[in-house]
């Protein structure tokens, strides 16, 4: 029997999330971009010093899902100033809930998405906002089930490829 945990990440954690980070990123979206797009993204984004300095910023919060210790997935909540479109002016945002594919529809995003939602409760916010690719139907799904609700959108670069996301949000006390 496996043993499945969540625990927040600590600064030791920088090199796990940089590797965890790019191989969920591109399980979850190498299919329908280019490979420069992909590569140029990741580098810019999930490499060991950005993770260092996300995880040093008190803005920043991390939470890896395990098992039986082996990194499996992770949520990333950010605070700062939303976007208009979302309701409440204090909202947390939630930056990334990524599972490595072969463990996806299992419950560990549904297990990471809850510690999220208590994470931003006990942290005295009242709204959860969030981007997704407005191709990524799954994804959206999963966030519908979670009773978000679309509220505007944005330009997301991949690369030199301008995306849509849609922004969502939900109170995080239904």
């Amino acid at each position: 029997m496996t043993e499945q945990s969540i625990r927040r990440a600590t600064e030791r954690d920088a090199d796990l999330l940089a590797e965890l980070g790019a191989k969920t990123f591109y399980e979850s979206f190498a299919a329908q971009n280019t490979a420069e797009n992909m590569t140029a993204y990741v580098a810019a984004t999930f490499g060991p010093e950005q993770q260092r300095a996300e995880l040093a910023d008190p803005r920043n919060t991390f939470l890896i899902a395990e098992n039986d210790g082996v990194a499996i997935g992770y949520a990333h909540l950010r605070t700062g100033k939303p976007p208009a479109c979302v309701s409440d002016p204090k909202a947390i945002e939630l930056v990334r809930l990524y599972v490595s594919s072969t463990l996806q529809g299992s419950g560990v995003g549904g297990r990471l998405m809850d510690a999220c939602l208590t994470e931003a409760r006990q942290s005295g916010y009242q709204t959860i906002w969030l981007g997704v690719w407005q191709q990524n139907t799954r994804a959206q799904a999963f966030y519908n089930r979670w009773n978000f609700s679309l509220v505007g959108e944005h330009v997301f670069q991949l690369g030199d490829d301008r995306q849509t996301d849609w922004l969502m949000e939900r109170s995080l006390y239904l």
